[in-house]
C-alpha cells in the first residue's frame, strides 16, 4: 500500500521513524520504511539510524556518495515496492496521530497529495534566527486553503504523498543535484502535465532548523542551482522574475554592483539575533544577478 521513503544526511531520525512505524502497526496495511544515507559522514548518525532495522518492515540504505536531493529521492523511489509513496525530510517531527491514516483516507482524491509543514512558536536560539523567521513567515501562507490559491507553486518534498506509477513516468530533475528547487521544479511539471494534485492539512513539524550561516550557504546554493536550470521554473521563482524585470530594463548591472558595495553589511544582519527578511530578500537578488 504505502511506502515511506525519508533520505538523510549527517541526521538521526530513529525517532521519526519510530513514530511513523507506530502509525503503520496500527492501521493493519502493508508498509515499508526506508531511510537512505546520502553520503553521510557522521558515522554516530549513521549508526543510530541503523537502529530502525529492528523494527519490522523497515529497510536502512547507506549511499557513500552523494547523489543530492533529487537522484537520492528517484533512487529510493526505484527501490520502493508499493503504489503510493510518501516523501518525507529526515528532520521532520510526527505530532498527528492520524497522520498516516489522512493520507489514505485521501488517496483516491489525487495523483499527488501535500500535507503542508510548520514550526514551533519559539526559537531558543539566536544563532538560527534567520531560518526560524523566514520560516515562521511562509508558515503563514501553508494551511491548505492558502496553498489551493496556486496549487503546483506550493510543492514540498518535505511532506509529499504521491501515486508511484506516475512519479516514475517524471522523477526530479537530476540537474538539482544540490540543495534546492527539486521540488518546485517537480511541481512545474505537474503543471505542464495536468496531473491532479490535492492540498490538504496534515502537516509535520520541521524541527531541523539551519544556524544562520549554514541557511545563508544553502540559500546561495540554491540560487546556483536556478541558475543552472536556465529559465525551467518557467516563471514560478520570484527571484528569477524580479531579476528578469531588472533584465528588460537594462539594469539587472545595477542589482549586481549593489550586492557587491553592500553583501557584507547585510551578511552582518543577516547572521544577526534579529535578521531582516527584507535583507534577506535584497541579498538573494543581488546574489543571483551576479552569478
Amino acid at each position: 500500500m504505502i511506502s515511506i521513503l525519508i533520505p538523510t544526511h549527517d541526521y538521526t531520525c530513529y525517532k521519526l521513524v519510530y513514530d511513523l512505524h507506530e502509525q503503520a502497526e496500527r492501521l493493519g496495511v502493508q508498509y515499508e520504511i526506508i531511510v537512505a544515507e546520502d553520503g553521510s559522514r557522521d558515522q554516530v548518525s549513521v549508526i543510530a539510524n541503523h537502529k530502525i532495522t529492528d523494527l519490522s518492515n523497515c529497510k536502512h540504505v547507506v549511499f557513500k556518495q552523494n547523489l543530492g536531493p533529487a537522484a537520492i529521492r528517484n533512487e529510493l523511489a526505484e527501490i520502493a515496492q508499493y503504489e503510493w509513496i510518501l516523501f518525507l525530510d529526515s528532520d521532520a517531527f510526527v505530532d498527528k496521530n492520524d497522520f498516516l491514516q489522512t493520507y489514505i483516507d485521501n488517496k483516491d482524491q489525487a495523483e499527488v497529495i501535500i500535507g503542508g509543514l510548520h514550526h514551533q512558536d519559539i526559537n531558543h536560539n539566536p544563532n538560527r534566527s534567520l531560518r526560524f523567521k523566514y520560516e515562521k513567515a511562509a508558515d503563514k501562507h501553508r494551511s491548505a486553503s492558502e496553498r489551493k490559491k496556486n496549487p503546483y507553486s506550493h510543492l514540498s518534498t518535505f511532506n509529499l504523498f504521491v501515486h508511484r506509477p506516475m512519479f516514475m513516468q517524471i522523477q526530479f530533475n537530476k540537474q538539482c543535484h544540490e540543495y534546492g528547487y527539486e521540488d518546485a521544479l517537480f511541481g512545474v511539471e505537474l503543471k505542464q502535465r495536468n496531473i491532479s494534485i490535492l492540498h490538504i492539512d496534515n502537516p509535520l513539524m520541521h524541527k531541523g532548523l539551519d544556524t544562520n550561516e549554514v541557511f545563508i550557504k544553502k540559500t546561495e546554493t540554491a540560487l546556483r542551482t536556478l541558475k543552472s536550470l536556465k529559465g525551467k521554473m518557467n516563471g514560478h521563482s520570484h527571484v528569477e522574475n524580479m531579476y528578469n524585470k531588472f533584465k528588460q530594463i537594462h539594469l539587472a548591472w545595477v542589482l549586481c554592483l549593489f550586492h557587491k558595495v553592500f553583501n557584507r553589511a547585510i551578511l552582518c544582519n543577516l547572521k544577526s539575533a534579529n535578521p531582516s527578511l527584507c535583507l534577506f530578500s535584497i541579498y538573494k537578488l543581488g546574489y543571483y544577478a551576479c552569478l
